[in-house]
C-alpha cells in the first residue's frame, strides 16, 4: 500500500437523547481538544437546517467558538451550503476567521441546501434555482478571499488577500469535474452517498487543470467508523447506529414504534437508508485499520475524513481514540 492516508473528522455536532443544543457544542470542543492532541489533521463541520438532532447550522459561529479552545488542529466547513449565501458574506465570515486564526481555516463548498424545500424557500428565504449558479458563486469567492475582487469598489473585510483554501464537497461527477475545472481540492462525501465514488474521484484526478495554489490533485474521501471494545460489541452499536438512521430518515416529522422502524429496514425503502452506510469500518483497532488501509487502496484518497457513528455521546468520543490507536 502506498503513505498512510491523513486522518480528519467530520462533525455533525448531534445531539444525543437528553442533551441541549449547548451540551452538543461543548463536546464540539471537548472532541477538537482531543483530536489536536492524537494528531488528527483537522475537523470540518457541516452546515443542516431545522434538524433538531444536529445543531450545525452555522459552521463559521461554531469554528470561530472552537478556534479559541485549540491551537493547532485545522478547523473548517464540511461544509457551507454556497447556494443559502452571498459569497460576499462567507468571504468576510471566513476571512474573518483566516485573521483570527492564521493557516488553520478551511472552506468546503456545497451546493445542496442542507435542509428541506419548505425551510430553504421559507425560512432561509433562498432561490431553489440557486444551485445553478454555484461555480460562477465559487469563483466569485475565491476572487473576495484572492487580490482581485470581482466587484469594482467592493472589498471584502476581512476576506481579501487571506486565500482561503476552497474545496469542492461532492457526491457525483459534477463536483468531480468542477474541482478538476477550477484546480481545487475534491472532497467526496461516500460517508453517505457511495454510489459514484471510484468513478468520480478517478475523473477528477484524469481531469485535474494545476492552480497556482494547488498545483497537484488531491482527494479527501468520507468513511464511517463504528468501534467497540470487541468485534461483537462493534457489530452490536453498528446495528443500533443502522436502527437510529433508518428511525431517523424515515420518520421525519412523525412518530415511529420500534416495529414500525424494523419493518421500514426490511424493505426497500430501509435498504436504500442503509446503503449510505456502505463504506463503514466497524471493529476494534485492529479491524478498523484494516478497513481504513483497503478504503484508501480502493479510492485512491490523499485524506481519510472519518465520521464517527455512535448513539450516545461516550461512546462517540471514544471512538476516536480507537481510530487513532488504529491509525498513528
Amino acid at each position: 500500500m502506498s503513505q498512510r492516508a491523513t486522518l480528519s473528522l467530520l462533525d455533525f455536532c448531534t445531539v444525543y437523547e437528553g442533551e441541549s443544543a449547548g451540551q452538543s457544542m461543548a463536546r464540539s470542543v471537548e472532541l477538537a481538544q482531543r483530536a489536536e492532541k492524537l494528531g488528527f489533521k483537522r475537523i470540518w463541520y457541516t452546515e443542516h437546517h431545522n434538524m433538531k438532532h444536529i445543531t450545525s447550522s452555522s459552521p463559521a459561529v461554531l469554528i470561530a467558538h472552537i478556534g479559541a479552545h485549540t491551537n493547532t488542529i485545522r478547523l473548517g466547513s464540511g461544509g457551507v451550503m454556497l447556494p443559502n449565501h452571498a459569497p460576499y458574506v462567507i468571504a468576510e465570515q471566513f476571512g474573518t476567521l483566516a485573521e483570527l486564526y492564521p493557516n488553520r481555516i478551511d472552506l468546503g463548498l456545497g451546493r445542496a441546501p442542507g435542509t428541506d424545500m419548505q425551510t430553504l424557500g421559507r425560512a432561509l428565504r433562498r432561490d431553489p434555482n440557486a444551485a445553478e449558479r454555484f461555480p460562477q458563486d465559487v469563483q466569485e469567492l475565491q476572487a473576495f478571499l484572492g487580490d482581485k475582487s470581482p466587484i469594482p469598489g467592493v472589498t471584502a473585510v476581512p476576506g481579501t488577500n487571506t486565500n482561503v483554501p476552497l474545496y469542492i464537497l461532492g457526491s457525483s461527477m459534477f463536483g468531480a469535474s468542477l474541482a478538476a475545472s477550477l484546480g481545487l481540492p475534491y472532497a467526496f462525501a461516500s460517508h453517505f452517498a457511495p454510489q459514484h465514488l471510484k468513478g468520480a474521484t478517478s475523473y477528477y484526478r484524469n481531469n485535474y487543470q494545476p492552480s497556482e495554489q494547488f498545483p497537484e490533485p488531491y482527494v479527501i474521501a468520507g468513511v464511517n467508523v463504528v468501534a467497540g471494545d470487541t468485534v461483537e460489541d462493534a457489530q452490536a452499536r453498528f446495528e443500533d447506529v443502522k436502527f437510529g438512521r433508518v428511525k431517523a430518515m424515515a420518520g421525519r416529522g412523525r412518530f415511529l414504534t420500534d416495529d414500525q422502524v424494523r419493518q421500514i429496514m426490511d424493505s426497500y425503502q430501509g435498504a436504500q437508508i442503509l446503503q449510505m452506510l456502505e463504506y463503514t469500518a466497524v471493529g476494534t483497532d485492529k479491524e478498523i485499520a484494516e478497513y481504513l488501509e483497503q478504503f484508501q487502496e480502493h479510492c485512491g484518497a490523499d485524506e481519510l475524513m472519518i465520521s464517527l457513528q455512535a448513539t450516545n455521546a461516550e461512546d462517540y468520543l471514544s471512538t476516536t481514540d480507537v481510530v487513532a490507536k488504529a491509525w498513528f
